[in-house]
Parts: structure tokens; C-alpha cells; sequence
């Protein structure tokens, strides 16, 4: 279901679609089950809803790399997987990395996957040591 995620950003972000007319377009030509509707639609909305302080994160951690010169592909799948580790996502870090990369690499150039995860494993890095709770700490210490 990420896919359609990264497919739908990447529509609004590069062609300038509205996100209502992609997403009514992509329930035509899919067919979703109401689980997967759902998260297709609370994923995209909660990165555009987000997307500027999503951008400055990216920016933070990839200086190098002006958001707006990046590939569209790289850039929004970033947004979704810092969007799912630090706003609203219920997945894991290391999920929502590891599923950015496999995405990467489908979909991404060849340097992709290790651009993603580099950008994305020093934001986890510096999420975990600034916002560590007590949930992950007893989660993380459990045998």
C-alpha cells in the first residue's frame, strides 16, 4: 500500500494534481478494500498536511541536498517514512525505513535506497536520543 502512497505524492508533487482528484482516481481504477482506502488516504494527507515541517527535517539531515533539487521519488519517500517515524505513523522506525528502501529500490535511481536510508537512519538515530520514552525504553529492555 506504500506504493500507492509514493504514487500518489509523487503525482501531486510533480504534476500538481490535487490530491482529491488522484486519490478519486485511484479508487476508480483500484480496488481498495476499506482498510487499505483508509491508510492510502490518512497517509497522503497527513504528509501534505505536514509537508513543510516534513521538508525542514529532510533538510536538516540531507544539507547537502536542497529538497526541492532532489528526485521526486526520493523526496516523498522521505516525507512518508519521517512523516510515519516522527508524526503519525504507527509503524516502527525501522519499518517505515525499511520499507522506504524497498521502495527505493523499485522505484528509485540505483543510489536511492542508500541515500534513503542514510537520511533516514540518522533521523531515527537523533529522534530515539532526543524523544526516548519510557514505552520504547521498557519495550527496547524486555527479553
Amino acid at each position: 500500500m506504500r506504493a500507492a502512497v509514493l504514487q500518489v505524492l509523487s503525482e501531486v508533487d510533480c504534476v500538481s494534481h490535487t490530491l482529491d482528484d488522484v486519490l478519486s482516481y485511484r479508487r476508480e481504477s483500484q480496488d481498495l478494500s476499506a482498510p487499505a482506502d483508509e491508510f492510502l488516504t490518512g497517509m497522503t494527507e497527513g504528509v501534505l498536511e505536514n509537508i513543510n515541517e516534513l521538508d525542514e527535517i529532510i533538510a536538516e539531515f540531507a544539507p547537502s541536498w536542497p529538497v526541492s533539487h532532489m528526485s521526486v521519488i526520493d523526496r516523498n519517500l522521505l516525507r512518508m517514512a519521517i512523516y510515519e517515524m516522527t508524526i503519525g505513523g504507527d509503524a516502527p522506525p525501522k519499518v517505515a525505513i525499511n520499507e522506504a528502501v524497498e521502495l527505493a529500490k523499485v522505484f528509485g535511481s540505483d543510489s536511492s535506497p542508500r541515500f534513503v536510508n542514510g537520511v533516514l537512519g540518522s533521523v531515527m538515530e537523533t529522534s530515539v536520543s532526543k524523544e526516548l520514552s519510557p514505552i520504547t525504553n521498557s519495550a527496547d529492555t524486555e527479553v
